[in-house]
C-alpha cells in the first residue's frame, strides 16, 4: 500500500513537472480583480476604524452628463465599489443640453455640502463641456479622481495628495506582485493627462518621497512616435504600460522576454467567431503572454483596481477633511 501511494507521488509530481515545464514560459496574469476585492474588503474594515472614531460615513456623489452607456456601467461599478466598502454614495444624472455654467454650479454646491467627502465628474463630457475646466472646478480636497491641477501639480513635485486612480491603480498591481522597478527600463504608451502623464511620473519619480514612486528609467511613446521606433523602445523595457485605445497595438515581437505588460485599454470589439461584442486591451494577449513575465488581462486586469483606488482615494479624502475640521 505505502509503495503504491509513493508511485502515485511519484507520478503526479512527475506530471506537475510536465505541466509546469510546458507552460514555464507563459506569463503569470495579474489578477485584478482578485486584488481589488482584497483591498476593498481591508477599506471596509479601515472605514468601520474610521467611523468609530466618531467620523461620519464617508460620501462619494458621482455626475454623470448625457445618456452616454459606458459612462452608466463606469458609474454603476463604482457606486456598487462603494456599497461593499461602506461608503454612502449618490449619482446626479444630468442630460446632455447641460451648459458649462450649469454643470459649474452643480459643482460648486457639492464643493461646499459639508456632508459630501468625494466628487467625480464621470469624463467624458459633452464636446460643448470644456474638460480642464471642470476638472479644475471640483474642490482639490474632494477631488478623488485627482484630475485637479493642484493634484497634478502635488503629484509632480512628490508631494502628498490625491493621485489619480488608474496610474495609482497600476503602481499598486506592480508593488502587488513584487515586479522590481527601481532602475528598470520603463515605456509608457500614450501621453493623456488623466492616466499616462501622471504614470510616468509615478514610475520615474523618487521612492523615499511622499508619493512614493518607483525609481524606474522612463520612456514616454504616443501617437506619433513612428512604428518601428515603438517597437525598438518596448523591446528595451522591463515594465509596459499601455492606454491608448488601439486594439492589439503591443505585438509579441516587441516584447522583451520576461518583461511586465501592464494594458490600460479598454476597447469594444465584434467577435468574428461569435458576432459578439467583446472587451479587449491595446496589447495582443494570446501572443504577448507566451514570452512576457507578467500580464494583465482585459477585462479583469487594471480596471477593477482602478475602482478599488477610487474608494481609496474617497477614504482619504474623508479622513482629511476629518481631521483637518477636527484640529481647527
Amino acid at each position: 500500500m505505502l509503495r503504491r501511494s509513493l508511485r502515485s507521488i511519484a507520478f503526479s509530481a512527475s506530471r506537475n513537472y510536465v505541466v509546469k515545464s510546458l507552460y514555464s514560459n507563459m506569463a503569470q496574469i495579474i489578477d485584478g480583480k482578485a486584488i481589488a476585492q482584497e483591498i476593498r474588503f481591508q477599506l471596509g474594515k479601515e472605514l468601520k476604524q474610521f467611523v468609530e472614531e466618531g467620523a461620519p460615513v464617508p460620501h462619494l456623489t458621482a455626475v454623470i452628463v448625457g445618456d452616454d452607456p459606458a459612462s452608466e456601467k463606469y458609474v454603476a461599478n463604482k457606486m456598487i465599489a462603494c456599497r461593499e466598502v461602506g461608503i454612502s454614495s449618490e449619482t446626479k444624472r444630468l442630460p446632455s443640453s447641460t451648459t458649462q455654467e450649469e454643470l459649474l454650479q452643480v459643482i460648486a454646491d457639492l464643493n461646499q455640502d459639508p456632508r459630501v467627502n468625494g466628487v467625480l465628474v464621470q469624463l467624458p463630457v459633452p464636446e460643448h463641456i470644456n474638460e480642464r475646466t471642470i476638472c479644475n472646478a471640483v474642490n482639490v480636497d474632494k477631488d478623488v479622481d485627482g484630475f485637479n491641477e493642484l493634484n497634478i501639480g502635488r503629484l509632480a513635485l512628490d508631494m502628498d495628495g490625491i493621485i489619480p486612480a488608474t496610474p495609482l491603480a497600476v503602481k499598486t498591481l506592480l508593488e502587488h506582485q513584487n515586479i522590481e522597478t527601481h532602475g528598470r527600463n520603463a515605456v509608457v504608451v500614450g501621453r493623456s493627462k488623466n492616466v499616462s502623464l501622471p504614470m510616468a511620473i509615478l514610475l520615474h519619480a523618487d521612492g523615499k518621497y511622499a508619493t512614493k514612486a518607483l525609481d524606474a528609467t522612463v520612456t514616454i511613446c504616443h501617437r506619433y512616435t513612428p512604428p518601428k521606433e515603438l517597437a525598438r523602445y518596448c523591446r528595451q523595457a522591463d515594465i509596459i504600460v499601455v492606454a491608448v485605445g488601439k486594439p492589439g497595438l503591443i505585438t509579441k515581437d516587441m516584447v522583451k522576454p520576461g518583461a511586465c505588460v501592464i494594458d490600460v485599454g479598454i476597447n469594444r470589439i465584434k467577435d468574428e467567431n461569435t458576432g459578439k461584442f467583446k472587451l479587449v486591451g491595446d496589447v495582443d494577449f494570446e501572443e504577448v503572454r507566451q514570452v512576457a513575465g507578467h500580464i494583465t488581462p482585459v477585462p479583469g486586469g487594471v480596471g477593477p483596481m482602478t475602482v478599488a483606488m477610487l474608494m481609496q482615494n474617497t477614504l482619504k479624502a474623508a479622513k482629511n477633511q476629518f481631521y483637518d475640521r477636527k484640529s481647527s
